[in-house]
């Protein structure tokens, strides 16, 4: 069970709770400490002395002072006037971790927030009542204002919900169920809509996607170093420990082991090939490279996810403070480069794909098919994967180079970091069917080596794609095959075949890059 407010919390658990594989709730020391700061608002909201936003205006209106019995619609409004959202909605398990990441930063005790609405947003989450989102109005700093004032239109009975996979009116599902409306108290509405719980959740889908993505890149760079006769010894420990960046080491380890016994490898053990393009050759220091990338925004997000950010923080009924903990900074400059990551890992993977065509290696036949002619064999499956390269590189520019004064001036610097999140995760998601195209390129280069063996992991993993794929010894619609192979990916099969408890050696940073 964990504990909101008082656990510590991952991305890994912020997904478990999100699909129900570990549950949540707050704890009574916990809801102690929370009430205790709620009747010190209370308290503040009573007095005359001015605090911003529990009774004064928000933004520009900073100054106004809002009389005692306006408390109550002063924060309905701000829910309703900031519901500016416009676009898609996001997926629904974002929204929901959305949710998931708000009920632990309010759990921490310096919001203000009643336990009711705390327990309302827990139904929800308990329920999969979930908000809809539109994905764009957020400049990633007062918060993300937009996208969470509709994520709690719903505390009101307004907006719009997923029901039963269905977007539904609140009002509607709230009176099938007999659910009433609730009245937020002094500074709820404020507390609700300042945070990053949109970028930290894009953030949070980017550590698993990105994870995903890094884990098979590994694997099927292996199986195409083994399917054009590569050589192994880039991998060696002694070139990466002469220049020791983490994920390189990582990467190294995982690509020897992966080959580790192949006969294919042994083959051509005294060739005169030289050394190998750097797309196989380097494969260490750019997959590498795009780990160290994932690994610093897995540290971020995780200080992220544990941290209050919406504004005042109420320490106690005297003492309050109005700052930046809102602003998406910290996180938005970790997801550009995780997207940048996410990017080269494309690039390489493409630049593989484009060998294996080439018909330059042994037993390798040009476009990956014994007959071309009448068949084109493998050459458009790369045009798609070269469309998905160039459309990641368009999305490469920083979010978090640009900002745009907002309110008035008084909010003069943002972060854009809910764009570099969304940005992020569809570069995740392209790189997914890169990736699937140079699987079916690299399993359909080792088809030609045989009946020569690889590794026997690599022939296992091998074997597993061609149980859901066979071999094209002529053209086919090859999207299908696309489709079937992002299938394979998304299943995480693979990884499980390479990380076999029988036999799967751990590299000295498998706890920092294999775990989150």
């Amino acid at each position: 069970m964990f504990k909101y407010g008082k656990d510590f919390l991952t991305a890994g658990k912020t997904l478990q709770i999100a699909r129900r594989d570990l549950k949540a709730s707050i704890d009574s020391s916990t809801r102690k400490k929370i009430k205790k700061c709620y009747e010190e608002v209370v308290t503040i909201a009573n007095n005359d002395k001015p605090v911003y936003g529990i009774n004064t205006g928000f933004g520009p209106l900073c100054n106004t002072i809002i009389s005692r019995d306006k408390t109550k619609e002063l924060q309905r409004n701000i829910l309703l006037s900031h519901s500016v959202g416009v676009g898609d909605p996001v997926d629904e398990e974002i929204s929901k971790l959305m949710l998931i990441l708000k009920v632990h930063a309010l759990s921490k005790g310096y919001s203000g927030i009643s336990l009711e609405v705390l327990d309302r947003i827990i139904w929800h989450i308990e329920n999969d009542i979930i908000p809809v989102v539109p994905e764009q109005g957020s400049v990633g700093a007062s918060g993300d204002l937009a996208p969470l004032s509709h994520l709690f239109l719903p505390l009101l009975g307004e907006g719009e919900v997923f029901y039963n996979n269905v977007i539904t009116n609140t009002k509607t599902v709230f009176k099938k169920l007999k659910i009433k409306p609730l009245d937020l108290g002094p500074k709820a509405g404020l507390a609700l809509i300042n945070g990053t719980q949109f970028i930290a959740a894009h953030a949070v889908k980017v550590v698993e996607s990105l994870h995903n993505c890094l884990s098979h890149a590994d694997i099927i760079a292996a199986l195409m170093v083994d399917g054009l006769l590569g050589s192994s010894s880039p991998y060696i420990d002694d070139l990466h420990k002469i220049r020791p960046y983490k994920g390189n080491q990582h990467v190294a380890k995982r690509m020897s082991y992966f080959l580790k016994g192949s006969k294919i490898l042994e083959s051509h053990k005294n060739c005169d090939r030289v050394q190998d393009p750097y797309s196989m050759r380097c494969v260490p220091q750019v997959h590498g490279a795009s780990r160290n990338a994932w690994l610093h925004l897995k540290e971020i997000v995780e200080v992220e996810i544990n941290s209050v950010t919406d504004n005042p923080i109420v320490f106690s009924k005297d003492y309050t403070v109005s700052g930046g903990n809102f602003h998406g900074q910290p996180i938005a400059l970790p997801l550009d480069y995780a997207c940048l990551a996410a990017a080269e890992l494309g690039n390489i993977s493409d630049r593989r794909s484009y060998l294996s065509l080439e018909g330059k290696y042994e037993k390798t036949p040009k476009l990956l098919m014994a007959e071309t002619g009448v068949n084109s064999g493998f050459m458009i499956l790369q045009y798609t994967g070269a469309a998905l390269v160039s459309e990641n590189k368009g999305m490469c520019f920083p979010a978090s180079a640009d900002s745009i004064p907002t309110s008035l001036g008084q909010e003069d610097h943002v972060s854009m970091g809910s764009i570099g999140g969304r940005k992020a995760l569809k570069v995740c998601g392209n790189l997914v069917k890169i990736l699937a195209i140079e699987l079916l390129c690299a399993a359909q280069a080792l088809d030609f080596k045989r009946p020569m063996k690889s590794s026997k992991l690599l022939d296992e993993v091998h074997a597993h794609i061609r149980k859901h794929v066979t071999h094209a010894s002529e053209d086919r619609i090859f999207a299908k095959d696309i489709n079937k192979a992002v299938e394979i990916i998304e299943s995480k099969e693979l990884v499980k075949i390479a990380q076999a408890k029988s036999r799967y050696v751990k590299s000295e940073f498998e706890d920092l890059f294999e775990k989150f």
